[in-house]
């Protein structure tokens, strides 16, 4: 082989070479590096469908009587995401659906509106991981609307001929209510204690008191029926809302997906727009 001829075979080698690398540099499976790249962020946001995982049955879920309105959206968002998935929500008092788990019930998930109340779950061996705190919520005072008492701060709730509803104080509404009113050094006596935030609000609805320690969240969500008095007190009593899969959740796949979304950035902007702040 002459010296010339030898150049012309090392040449086509190296092209050869270089034009299989290229190829392999520039596939993944059939994609472009570009593709692999967004593949890889469509499946960190959960935005490709074929990232998600593949779900069906029901997802029940137990949460707090306050999330009632932004949970319902949120499962309806989530049943989009997830098609052949069904959520079924029970809403109510926090310490109420934590003895219900607690003595059995079946639920996938809970969301809770106090960590205390979440703690009696997962002290019971109940939460499956560690439950994670995905918003807050304070108090304020509902008044009907043009608040007819003239109702300004906490104090003025211990006017004679004013009436006051309060959330039972083992209900997280009814604590942090009790925290709020001590640290106001008002000592008040209501006329009744509901179980849940929206007994507590209802009651101001039906013209049955004049008054009631509810969410910020739950008066924006009635704003067209309630006003709403904010105080300063209400910074000593924020509570935090712990979420958690469930430790014998019938659908561990289903809870383990509802609980990641409810701290996605698409059902945060739900529940901020709701009026509940970072947790």
């Amino acid at each position: 082989m002459t010296t010339s001829t030898r150049r012309l075979v090392v040449a086509a080698a190296a092209a050869l070479a270089l034009s299989l690398g290229a190829t392999a540099c520039g596939s993944d499976g059939g994609k472009t590096g570009a593709d692999a790249a967004a593949t890889a962020t469509a499946t960190a946001t959960g935005s490709a469908s074929a990232a998600a995982p593949k779900l069906s049955g029901e997802v029940n879920v137990f949460a707090a009587a306050s999330l009632t309105g932004t949970f319902t959206e949120l499962g309806k968002k989530f049943e989009t995401n997830y098609p052949g998935v069904k959520v079924k929500f029970n809403f109510g008092g926090s310490s109420a659906l934590a003895q219900s788990i607690n003595s059995g019930a079946p639920a996938d998930v809970f969301a809770a509106a106090s960590t205390s109340t979440m703690k009696t779950v997962s002290d019971a061996g109940g939460v499956n991981g560690t439950a994670a705190n995905f918003v807050r919520n304070t108090l304020t005072i509902a008044v009907p609307k043009g608040n007819p008492k003239h109702v300004a701060t906490l104090k003025d709730l211990t006017t004679p001929g004013v009436k006051v509803a309060l959330c039972a104080k083992e209900v997280p509404c009814g604590a942090a209510a009790v925290t709020a009113l001590k640290a106001a050094g008002v000592d008040l006596t209501p006329v009744t204690l509901e179980q849940d935030v929206k007994g507590a609000l209802t009651k101001v609805e039906l013209g049955e008191v004049d008054a009631s320690l509810v969410y910020k969240t739950d008066v924006k969500a009635d704003a067209a029926k309630i006003d709403g008095v904010d105080f300063p007190e209400a910074e000593k009593a924020v509570n935090d809302y712990p979420i958690a899969a469930l430790a014998k959740a019938p659908n561990k796949d289903g809870a383990a997906a509802f609980v990641a979304y409810i701290q996605s950035a698409e059902a945060k902007q739900v529940l901020t727009a709701a009026g509940f702040q970072a947790p």
